[in-house]
């Protein structure tokens, strides 16, 4: 399982990667390994506000649907285009081609409440 130490974690398995204002989002590689294939994403729209916490979309696989938990609050502003149409891309690459949303950051501080990746192979370790 892949964790990258460069990104930080939700409790909710979302990823983030800070580039300057804007957080990358995507779903962790043990997120994409415990739900299996999946075969369907529901993405928000560009303008749309997200609230830390508060679901944003719908990720479906052949065992389970789940909803999206944003990790940061702030404005959407790129849906990867080419998820709806091929959400296998996250099985096979989650944390490059497998990314989900771009969001312009409201209070980076918030990224504060994220885990490491230590934390978060731990938190999921205890989750076993």
């Amino acid at each position: 399982m892949d964790i990258p130490d460069d990104l930080k974690y939700s409790e909710d398995h979302q990823w983030v990667q800070l580039e300057d204002d804007i957080a990358l989002v995507g779903i962790s590689d043990f997120a994409q390994e415990q739900m299996g294939e999946i075969i369907f994403l529901e993405l928000p729209e560009v303008g749309d506000q997200l609230q830390s916490g508060k679901p944003y979309g719908v990720v479906e696989s052949a065992k389970m649907a789940s909803d999206l938990y944003a990790p940061v609050s702030g404005e959407i502003v790129e849906i990867n285009d080419e998820l709806p149409d091929s959400p296998e891309v996250i099985n096979s690459s989650p944390y490059e081609e497998g990314w989900m949303i771009k969001v312009k950051l409201i209070d980076p501080s918030e990224l504060d409440d994220l885990f490491d990746a230590a934390s978060y192979e731990e938190m999921i370790e205890d989750d076993d």
